[in-house]
């Protein structure tokens, strides 16, 4: 199979390189910090066994002046496995067949090594600031010619080709080049697998992400901050990942260029999990990292739309992946069962901790990372529905995880305070998450999304404020942070509570219950619950302290205040008047 070059693969010469700078290229590699990367073995005979030449796809990437021809193109997941267990450090499997895997030295994103070119057919376009910071087109060719330079120094390379979206007539071909069969079976489960046929004639990329994680990024190119760059370029359509090998870089990656080029065709993409119930009723649950997006969406009494990235068209809404990226942290069987047994053969766990003669995980050890992951095929979810599509919402659900004990666990939102509540997406971080976190930290990111949104948050906002309106959504903020006090006095929600005034807001019971309005937050809360304690409704009813809720209380507001003053010159003053009043 051959890779027809595409007029912008050559819109721009590629240098050929003497041995001179190879060798220099391979001296730099060995004082790389980026972590892990992909080692050649050295026994011949197993060289052979892991690398038959039936595994190998002949398939030409010299367009993207990379001149490496053992090539796994969407290579099968025992392939995946064989490479990974052969050539990287720290692989094995687990008791129930997953692959186990390390990150390297990064466990996480680097939002801040994120960059944006700027370049004159998108700049206009783009939200500038410390979300999407701004990159020179010479500083991002300079990194991608390190990048391919650093992928001809492989002997072998993984290409995955796939589709970003459900519904044929939104979705982006992906391509990935990666050293990695880690990564590699990685976006194979994140990205919407293509058929044989559709295979055949995948033809050229919307997209290219080149990851060369495992060599950094020079400090000294302009734009730099550290030895982990993602940058990404709108007019090339490409994406280039140095320094660091978290999985996760190519996934939210992707969403990113979902951000800004829905929107450009009149749709909504959101950051959001989806699920649908027996009667065809969809929800849609926005929340950040630790809310339990992931969580609630993976129902036993509803179909699994998707857990992470949706987008809302006018015949109704899809999910932009083919998987499931979920977080391991105190991951049981008896409360996320669902989860827990899609973690099998073909799935990829990241940076856990297991035993060595059992290989069983121990979910609970988070002494590598707390954020410990698992990336898996949609279809592992029993009752996911495929394809993933549905029609439009019934109900938004909104997510956060209060651990200042202030918010209620429930309460109804009118649209304005839709808008208001998605522009600030507040969650908050707990003491031991991250270094220096010694008490509870609000945390706001615009539209929950922040470091993936491109356009202005007010742009999204108002987008999904006319979805709402047309299609006659009802709204709900659940907070499944603490009650009776805050983090180190109260408690963290039972996760069945909340499921049961997910499951109240589903058959339609709490929509008919009386509500009282919450003081300065001015939210609609139920008095009661099918299956949660009326004390725990109302916060304020539950904190021993009357005088240290309200001050935590104004403490809040006042947080959620300064904060609004980002997007205040944009705002209507209705959506203005939907915060907390003092």
């Amino acid at each position: 199979m051959s890779f027809a070059t595409s007029p912008k693969l050559s819109a721009q010469p590629l240098p050929v390189h003497g041995a001179g700078f190879h060798d220099s290229l391979s001296r730099a590699l060995s004082s790389s910090t980026a972590g892990h990367h992909s080692t050649p073995i050295d026994n011949d005979h197993d060289h052979k066994k892991f690398h038959l030449e039936s595994d190998v796809d002949k398939f030409d990437i010299e367009g993207y002046g990379i001149n490496i021809h053992r090539i796994f193109r969407n290579a099968a997941v025992p392939i995946l496995y064989e490479q990974a267990l052969a050539r990287e450090a720290g692989s094995t499997l687990t008791s129930t067949g997953a692959l186990m895997t390390r990150s390297g030295a990064k466990t996480g994103r680097c939002p801040k090594d994120k960059r944006v070119v700027d370049e004159e057919t998108t700049s206009g376009d783009v939200w500038w600031g410390p979300v999407n910071m701004k990159l020179d087109d010479l500083s991002f060719m300079i990194n991608r010619e390190r990048a391919v330079d650093y992928l001809n120094t492989r002997d072998q390379l993984y290409v995955v080709d796939g589709f970003a979206g459900w519904d044929t007539e939104y979705r982006l071909k992906i391509r990935v080049i990666c050293e990695r069969a880690y990564h590699a079976l990685f976006m194979r489960n994140m990205l919407i697998k293509p058929t044989a046929e559709e295979l055949a004639s995948f033809g050229d990329p919307d997209y290219v992400i080149y990851n060369a994680g495992g060599f950094p990024a020079n400090r000294y190119t302009k734009g730099m901050s550290s030895s982990s760059s993602v940058s990404i370029h709108f007019g090339r359509q490409e994406m280039v990942i140095l320094g660091t090998q978290y999985a996760g870089e190519m996934k939210k990656g992707v969403l990113t260029l979902m951000m800004y080029l829905m929107p450009k065709r009149g749709v909504l993409p959101l950051h959001s999990s989806a699920n649908e119930g027996k009667d065809g009723d969809v929800t849609l649950f926005f929340g950040l990292s630790g809310t339990g997006k992931t969580t609630l969406s993976a129902d036993p009494n509803r179909q699994l739309i998707g857990d992470d990235e949706h987008v809302w068209t006018e015949k109704g809404v899809f999910n932009i992946e083919g998987g499931c990226y979920a977080k391991c942290i105190n991951l049981t069987r008896e409360k996320e069962p669902e989860i827990y047994d899609a973690i099998r053969f073909g799935s990829v766990l990241e940076n856990v901790v297991y035993d060595e003669n059992t290989r069983e995980v121990n979910y609970d050890d988070v002494s590598i990372t707390e954020n410990t992951r698992c990336a898996y095929p949609l279809e592992f979810i029993n009752n996911a529905k495929i394809p993933a599509l549905g029609v439009h919402p019934r109900n938004i659900i909104m997510l956060t995880c209060d651990a200042f004990g202030v918010l209620p666990p429930v309460s109804r939102l009118t649209y304005d305070q839709v808008m208001y509540h998605f522009i600030s997406g507040y969650t908050s971080k707990t003491p031991g998450t991250e270094v220096g976190i010694v008490e509870p930290t609000a945390t706001f990111s615009s539209c929950y999304a922040q470091p993936f949104i491109v356009w202005h948050p007010t742009k999204y906002a108002e987008m999904l404020a006319e979805k709402l309106s047309k299609h006659g959504s009802t709204a709900w903020l659940i907070n499944t942070g603490w009650v009776g006090g805050k983090f180190g006095t109260g408690k963290r929600i039972a996760l069945k509570y909340t499921r049961a005034m997910v499951d109240a807001i589903h058959n339609g019971t709490l929509e008919k219950v009386a509500t009282e309005a919450m003081p300065v937050f001015g939210l609609q809360v139920p008095v009661s619950c099918p299956g949660v304690p009326s004390e725990v409704l109302m916060p304020r009813n539950s904190w021993a302290d009357k005088g240290a809720y309200d001050a935590t209380l104004t403490k809040l507001a006042n947080m959620f205040t300064e904060n609004f003053k980002l997007y205040q010159d944009k705002a209507t003053d209705t959506v203005k008047a939907a915060g907390p009043r003092l």
